[in-house]
């Protein structure tokens, strides 16, 4: 059965929407009765994307194995043990929450690499890339463009057509948590209006179909997390931010100190730091957590499972990785040996390092601090 797409004149205004029931805002809900905030007792896994981003550049297959943000991919995610799925939302021309991560769609026309802004098109434009649904309909050929310019045929093993966020909710498994990043181009300045707009059409969507799953909604955009917290109380917001990776107009951007402020000033309940930034300012850390804030890191560093081990030693409440698999085998087992340890020795609050453990924690933090 043909799902039909949902645009803001189909969905009730909000406050035509049921009350859903309010969560503590200090320490809202996740799957099984555990804890996102601060006295949260499972180390946290989420996949990236679904099952991993896909980085076409690299010579890792696992990078290219399932299409990114789509069905396919959170549900594959979800035969893992994780609590929830990280994607990116954007909102059509014609007002219609769509999961995309870039800021720009590429497909090829008259033998030429033809470059649409993703939010300047309607939601049939934006369903007519990649694979179709209908059998025997042919999308347009999907390419991707790399940081450094270059251009990829958009290639995965297992590939999948794009979809909207109301599908989202209606195809993924129910048990499975949603990170919902909210996306904007870094390069835009946007209008309150123009963001209130954008957030009130998401949020639609939102409240007709999450029912009982847990949300969170996150942002690189600092007035785009502060906005969506004052337009809803009902589920958390997190900033995101590369922690002083790298280097923006908006200083509200560029440090671990900035993000913390934001939170405090604004009622927002938790961080999403690129995890680089945290072992360069592992000070920050006990800071974050003391004012009752949840701290999750994303990167390429989270796809190693040492460095994971060390953010779970620190503090760090959970991990939004690309390789979901390996990641939750490594969690599960530190985790069981951390256990292991607690009923052998009340004294020990920590687990040893192995010696490769250890050589690699000790390589590691330098590097990372002189980057």
């Amino acid at each position: 059965m043909a799902l039909k797409a949902v645009h803001v004149s189909d969905v009730p205004s909000l406050d035509q929407v049921p009350e859903s029931p309010v969560l503590s805002l200090s320490s809202p809900r996740l799957p099984n009765g555990a804890e996102i905030g601060r006295k949260a007792e499972r180390f946290l896994v989420i996949g990236h994307r679904g099952k991993g981003m896909n980085a076409l550049a690299s010579q890792d297959r696992r990078l290219k194995a399932v299409k990114e943000n789509s069905i396919l991919s959170f549900n594959m995610a979800g035969r893992f043990p994780i609590d929830f799925v990280e994607f990116d939302v954007q909102v059509t021309r014609d007002d219609c929450p769509i999961i995309f991560h870039d800021d720009f769609i590429l497909t090829e026309e008259n033998n030429h690499t033809s470059e649409k802004r993703v939010t300047d098109l309607t939601l049939e434009e934006f369903l007519s890339y990649g694979p179709q649904r209908e059998p025997g309909k042919i999308g347009k050929p999907l390419f991707r463009k790399t940081k450094d310019g270059r251009v990829f045929n958009w290639n995965v093993e297992l590939d999948d057509s794009f979809c909207t966020l109301a599908e989202t909710f209606q195809k993924v498994d129910s048990h499975l948590g949603f990170n919902i990043e909210l996306k904007f181009d870094d390069n835009i300045i946007y209008s309150e209006d123009h963001l209130t707009h954008v957030l009130q059409v998401i949020l639609r969507v939102v409240f007709q179909f999450a029912g009982d799953r847990p949300i969170i909604f996150s942002s690189f955009q600092p007035d785009a997390a502060q906005l969506i917290r004052k337009l809803q109380d009902v589920y958390p917001v997190f900033f995101l931010t590369n922690g002083g990776t790298q280097t923006y107009t908006d200083v509200r951007r560029n440090s671990l100190e900035e993000a913390l402020n934001l939170c405090l000033s604004n009622g927002l309940q938790g961080i999403v730091s690129e995890v680089r930034a945290i072992f360069r300012n592992p000070t920050i850390v006990p800071r974050i957590k003391e004012s009752n804030l949840t701290l999750l890191t994303y990167g390429q560093l989270n796809n190693v499972p040492e460095a994971v081990y060390m953010q779970h030693l620190m503090g760090v409440n959970g991990v939004i990785v690309d390789l979901v698999q390996e990641i939750t085998e490594a969690v599960m087992d530190f985790s069981n040996s951390l256990d292991e340890v607690k009923e052998n020795d009340k004294g020990v609050t920590r687990p040893n390092f192995s010696q490769r453990e250890l050589a690699f924690l000790l390589k590691l933090i330098p590097e990372l601090i002189q980057q």
